[in-house]
């Protein structure tokens, strides 16, 4: 790999850690969030942002202390990368059947480098595709992104009907597991009454119930509404 193309994947991965953490309102990020989750020092998040800030067309608008928001420019760059992620991931389950707990690491890879006309096409040849394996709304290509209200499988109220929207994909190990148990986007469940003691007894698609790790019901979102 050449620093250049090292230097390209580092700039995404940070444009897209404070679009995901700034959420829907935006807000400023701290160095600290963003240091812990890139897993880095807080000191070279500290000299990367003061770099994209001082470029000719700043990707982020950073203030020492205050932390750090996406310029529109930074904003226009993360939402290609994830349009390019979230495609690709589409593209390698759909179209290549690799299965969905593999298909996070192997888009990390490739999202930086894929042309405007690969994208396309791939988009193309998947019908356009709002969503990704996992539930995640795939960025339009002109930055528009469906908004939705979600809440953890854990936070659920009990006996109220709800049906999955996403899940995380950051753990392999954990979206195995969701598999197994059905809980994939567009599976209902129900949250039986009970002591919550860390684990969630939950009932899949009318099936028996299953007392799920913390973990697991953590990484499981509803859709208010659903």
């Amino acid at each position: 790999m050449t620093k250049s193309s090292a230097s390209t994947e580092a700039v995404d991965d940070y444009l897209k850690a404070i679009l995901e953490l700034s959420g829907p309102a935006d807000a400023r990020v701290t160095s600290n969030a963003l240091a812990a989750h890139l897993s880095i020092r807080a000191a070279s998040v500290t000299g990367m942002l003061q770099k994209l800030a001082a470029l000719e067309t700043p990707f982020v608008l950073y203030e020492k202390h205050r932390g750090v928001r996406l310029s529109p420019a930074g904003r226009r760059r993360a939402l290609e990368v994830i349009r390019h992620h979230r495609l690709l991931e589409r593209f390698l389950h759909d179209v290549l059947d690799y299965p969905w707990d593999e298909v996070h690491e192997e888009a990390e890879r490739l999202e930086h480098y894929i042309s405007e006309r690969l994208e396309d096409r791939i988009a193309a040849r998947l019908g356009h595709p709002g969503h990704d394996p996992h539930g995640h709304p795939i960025p339009a290509k002109n930055g528009a992104v469906a908004e939705r209200t979600e809440v953890e499988l854990s936070r659920w109220p009990c006996g109220v009907p709800g049906t999955i929207s996403s899940v995380s994909d950051r753990d392999p190990a954990a979206l195995r597991e969701m598999k197994r148990l059905g809980l994939v986007p567009g599976t209902s469940v129900l949250i039986e009454p009970g002591a919550r003691t860390g684990s969630v007894l939950v009932r899949v698609a009318g099936q028996t119930p299953t007392r799920l790790a913390p973990e697991i019901a953590a990484g499981v979102l509803i859709g208010e509404g659903s």
